[in-house]
Protein backbone atom coordinates (compact mmCIF):
# COMPACT_ATOMS: atom_id res chain seq x y z
CA UNK A 1 0.00 0.00 0.00
CA UNK A 2 1.62 3.05 -0.98
CA UNK A 3 0.87 6.45 0.89
CA UNK A 4 2.00 9.64 -0.54
CA UNK A 5 0.93 11.71 2.25
CA UNK A 6 1.46 9.41 5.04
CA UNK A 7 -1.32 10.11 7.26
CA UNK A 8 -4.68 7.81 7.26
CA UNK A 9 -7.86 9.44 8.37
CA UNK A 10 -10.07 7.07 10.66
CA UNK A 11 -13.87 8.22 11.21
CA UNK A 12 -16.02 6.18 13.55
CA UNK A 13 -19.97 7.24 14.63
CA UNK A 14 -19.55 9.65 11.98
CA UNK A 15 -23.56 10.00 10.37
CA UNK A 16 -24.13 8.52 6.68
CA UNK A 17 -25.72 11.63 5.52
CA UNK A 18 -22.37 13.81 6.79
CA UNK A 19 -19.86 11.80 5.44
CA UNK A 20 -19.67 12.74 1.59
CA UNK A 21 -19.12 16.33 2.51
CA UNK A 22 -16.28 15.43 5.48
CA UNK A 23 -14.89 12.81 2.48
CA UNK A 24 -14.91 15.74 -0.19
CA UNK A 25 -13.42 18.24 2.18
CA UNK A 26 -10.61 16.24 3.68
CA UNK A 27 -9.73 15.02 0.30
CA UNK A 28 -9.87 19.01 -1.01
CA UNK A 29 -7.64 19.19 1.77
CA UNK A 30 -4.89 17.00 0.50
CA UNK A 31 -6.00 13.50 2.96
CA UNK A 32 -5.26 10.68 1.07
CA UNK A 33 -6.69 7.81 2.34
CA UNK A 34 -10.21 7.50 4.74
CA UNK A 35 -11.10 4.85 6.32
CA UNK A 36 -14.88 3.99 8.00
CA UNK A 37 -14.66 1.78 11.23
CA UNK A 38 -16.69 -1.27 11.11
CA UNK A 39 -18.20 -0.50 14.12
CA UNK A 40 -20.03 2.79 12.91
CA UNK A 41 -23.82 2.61 11.90
CA UNK A 42 -24.57 1.62 8.38
CA UNK A 43 -20.39 1.33 7.74
CA UNK A 44 -20.70 -1.17 5.10
CA UNK A 45 -23.65 1.43 3.13
CA UNK A 46 -21.82 4.48 3.84
CA UNK A 47 -18.53 3.12 1.70
CA UNK A 48 -20.39 1.44 -1.43
CA UNK A 49 -22.37 5.29 -1.58
CA UNK A 50 -19.10 6.98 -1.69
CA UNK A 51 -16.69 4.56 -3.41
CA UNK A 52 -18.07 6.05 -6.95
CA UNK A 53 -17.34 9.30 -5.53
CA UNK A 54 -13.71 8.93 -4.34
CA UNK A 55 -11.41 10.91 -6.47
CA UNK A 56 -8.08 9.32 -8.77
CA UNK A 57 -5.75 9.04 -6.43
CA UNK A 58 -7.68 8.69 -3.23
CA UNK A 59 -8.60 6.11 -1.24
CA UNK A 60 -11.68 5.02 0.85
CA UNK A 61 -11.22 1.90 3.13
CA UNK A 62 -12.74 0.14 6.20
CA UNK A 63 -11.18 0.04 9.44
CA UNK A 64 -11.55 -1.84 12.71
CA UNK A 65 -11.81 -5.55 10.56
CA UNK A 66 -11.56 -7.43 13.34
CA UNK A 67 -12.38 -11.10 11.77
CA UNK A 68 -13.23 -12.99 8.52
CA UNK A 69 -16.85 -11.93 8.31
CA UNK A 70 -16.32 -8.40 8.71
CA UNK A 71 -13.25 -8.65 6.05
CA UNK A 72 -15.82 -10.24 3.29
CA UNK A 73 -18.42 -7.53 4.40
CA UNK A 74 -15.81 -4.54 4.10
CA UNK A 75 -14.74 -5.82 0.30
CA UNK A 76 -18.36 -6.91 -0.42
CA UNK A 77 -18.60 -2.72 -0.15
CA UNK A 78 -16.23 -1.98 -2.13
CA UNK A 79 -13.60 -1.32 0.40
CA UNK A 80 -10.33 -0.03 -1.48
CA UNK A 81 -8.46 -0.82 1.34
CA UNK A 82 -8.96 -2.43 5.07
CA UNK A 83 -7.18 -1.91 8.29
CA UNK A 84 -7.71 -4.14 11.41
CA UNK A 85 -6.89 -3.52 15.16
CA UNK A 86 -5.67 -7.27 15.55
CA UNK A 87 -4.05 -10.15 14.10
CA UNK A 88 -6.01 -12.32 12.16
CA UNK A 89 -4.43 -14.30 9.46
CA UNK A 90 -7.13 -15.43 8.19
CA UNK A 91 -8.48 -11.46 7.65
CA UNK A 92 -5.19 -11.34 5.66
CA UNK A 93 -5.03 -14.17 3.17
CA UNK A 94 -8.90 -13.33 2.24
CA UNK A 95 -7.82 -9.18 1.82
CA UNK A 96 -4.26 -10.87 -0.48
CA UNK A 97 -6.89 -13.49 -2.36
CA UNK A 98 -9.13 -10.16 -3.15
CA UNK A 99 -6.21 -8.24 -4.08
CA UNK A 100 -7.38 -5.42 -0.98
CA UNK A 101 -4.18 -3.93 0.58
CA UNK A 102 -4.45 -4.36 4.11
CA UNK A 103 -2.75 -2.77 7.33
CA UNK A 104 -2.56 -5.69 9.93
CA UNK A 105 -3.04 -4.60 13.62
CA UNK A 106 -0.08 -5.78 15.75
CA UNK A 107 1.48 -4.53 19.42
CA UNK A 108 3.74 -6.87 20.27
CA UNK A 109 7.26 -8.09 18.65
CA UNK A 110 6.01 -11.67 17.85
CA UNK A 111 3.06 -10.17 16.25
CA UNK A 112 4.09 -7.53 14.41
CA UNK A 113 6.29 -10.28 12.67
CA UNK A 114 3.47 -12.53 12.15
CA UNK A 115 1.59 -10.14 10.43
CA UNK A 116 4.13 -9.30 8.31
CA UNK A 117 4.59 -12.55 7.65
CA UNK A 118 1.16 -13.29 6.83
CA UNK A 119 1.50 -11.24 3.79
CA UNK A 120 0.13 -7.63 5.58
CA UNK A 121 1.10 -4.83 3.50
CA UNK A 122 1.64 -2.44 6.42
CA UNK A 123 1.20 -3.15 10.35
CA UNK A 124 -0.45 -1.06 12.66
CA UNK A 125 0.81 -0.36 16.01
CA UNK A 126 -2.03 -0.41 18.60
CA UNK A 127 -2.37 1.12 21.09
CA UNK A 128 0.53 2.97 20.19
CA UNK A 129 0.94 5.67 22.32
CA UNK A 130 0.19 3.26 25.43
CA UNK A 131 3.37 1.81 25.10
CA UNK A 132 5.49 4.70 24.95
CA UNK A 133 4.66 6.05 21.45
CA UNK A 134 7.69 7.07 19.59
CA UNK A 135 9.77 5.36 21.64
CA UNK A 136 8.26 2.42 20.88
CA UNK A 137 7.86 2.18 17.43
CA UNK A 138 11.66 2.95 17.69
CA UNK A 139 12.18 -0.06 19.61
CA UNK A 140 10.37 -2.30 17.10
CA UNK A 141 12.19 -1.15 14.22
CA UNK A 142 15.76 -2.15 16.13
CA UNK A 143 14.87 -5.66 14.81
CA UNK A 144 11.85 -5.21 12.10
CA UNK A 145 13.65 -2.24 10.46
CA UNK A 146 12.52 -3.53 6.83
CA UNK A 147 8.78 -3.59 8.17
CA UNK A 148 6.58 -0.48 7.04
CA UNK A 149 4.82 0.40 10.25
CA UNK A 150 1.32 2.71 10.87
CA UNK A 151 1.34 4.45 14.59
CA UNK A 152 -2.03 4.49 15.56
CA UNK A 153 -3.55 5.57 19.14
CA UNK A 154 -2.39 8.69 20.38
CA UNK A 155 -0.95 10.74 17.73
CA UNK A 156 -1.30 14.47 17.79
CA UNK A 157 -0.26 17.18 15.62
CA UNK A 158 2.70 18.04 18.57
CA UNK A 159 4.05 14.66 18.30
CA UNK A 160 4.21 14.17 14.52
CA UNK A 161 7.81 15.08 14.32
CA UNK A 162 8.74 12.33 16.78
CA UNK A 163 6.59 9.76 15.28
CA UNK A 164 8.14 10.29 11.97
CA UNK A 165 11.72 10.61 13.33
CA UNK A 166 11.46 7.47 15.39
CA UNK A 167 10.89 5.49 11.83
CA UNK A 168 7.27 5.59 11.15
CA UNK A 169 6.06 5.06 8.04
CA UNK A 170 2.65 6.39 8.25
CA UNK A 171 0.11 7.60 11.22
CA UNK A 172 -3.62 7.00 11.57
CA UNK A 173 -5.59 9.92 13.59
CA UNK A 174 -8.89 10.70 14.26
CA UNK A 175 -10.10 13.82 15.87
CA UNK A 176 -6.36 15.13 15.86
CA UNK A 177 -6.68 15.08 11.96
CA UNK A 178 -10.01 16.42 11.63
CA UNK A 179 -10.76 18.19 14.75
CA UNK A 180 -13.48 17.31 17.52
CA UNK A 181 -15.60 20.80 17.49
CA UNK A 182 -15.56 20.63 13.78
CA UNK A 183 -16.93 16.93 13.28
CA UNK A 184 -19.76 17.84 16.17
CA UNK A 185 -20.51 21.04 14.32
CA UNK A 186 -20.52 20.24 10.78
CA UNK A 187 -18.56 22.70 10.20
CA UNK A 188 -16.41 21.57 7.20
CA UNK A 189 -14.56 25.10 6.51
CA UNK A 190 -12.98 24.42 9.95
CA UNK A 191 -12.73 20.38 9.40
CA UNK A 192 -10.98 21.37 6.25
CA UNK A 193 -8.71 23.52 7.50
CA UNK A 194 -7.69 20.89 10.46
CA UNK A 195 -7.18 18.54 7.78
CA UNK A 196 -4.35 21.17 5.88
CA UNK A 197 -2.66 21.97 9.06
CA UNK A 198 -2.03 18.38 9.58
CA UNK A 199 -1.44 17.20 6.47
CA UNK A 200 1.20 19.98 5.97
CA UNK A 201 3.21 19.44 9.31
CA UNK A 202 3.38 15.53 8.28
CA UNK A 203 4.76 16.45 5.11
CA UNK A 204 7.52 18.96 6.60
CA UNK A 205 8.67 16.11 9.17
CA UNK A 206 9.13 13.78 6.41
CA UNK A 207 10.68 16.30 4.43
CA UNK A 208 13.13 17.23 7.14
CA UNK A 209 14.39 13.50 7.93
Amino acid sequence: MQLDTPVIGILRGVEAGFFSDIMTASFSAGLQAIEVTMNTANADHIVSNNIPKVPAGKSLGMGTIRNLDEAKRAIDAGAMFLVAPNLDTDVIEYSKKHNTPIVAGALTPSEVYAAWSAGADMIKIFPCGSLGGPKYIRELLGPFDTIPMVAVGGVTLDSINDYFAAGAKAVGVSTSLFGKQALQQKNLTELEKNVNLFIDRCHKAKDVL
